[in-house]
């Protein structure tokens, strides 16, 4: 048997403190071993329709002026798609 000396709060960081970050770092070890292996087996998504559209440097239509100068202008694109789409059909 070991003798242990001090006083309580000593004790308390001792014990409790430790045992609480051990505690910690075991969960977040896990959590990064199920996640580690969840990105192994998951299988990449195909992207749709839209997203190969937006994709496309040649599709992508920006404002001109204004406050959002240079950001893309996504209804004007999402117009365009459409109208693609039923050009295609």
């Amino acid at each position: 048997m070991v003798k242990v000396e001090g006083t309580l709060d000593e004790l308390r960081a001792l014990f409790v403190e430790g045992a609480k970050s051990e505690a910690k770092r075991q969960a977040k070890k896990a959590g990064a071993e199920v996640v580690k292996s969840a990105t192994k087996s998951a299988k990449k998504r195909t992207k749709s329709a839209w997203q190969k559209f937006i994709a496309k440097k040649s599709n992508q239509v920006k404002f001109k002026s204004g406050p959002k100068k240079g950001r893309l202008d996504l209804s004007k694109m999402a117009r365009n798609y459409r109208r693609q789409q039923r050009s295609r059909k």
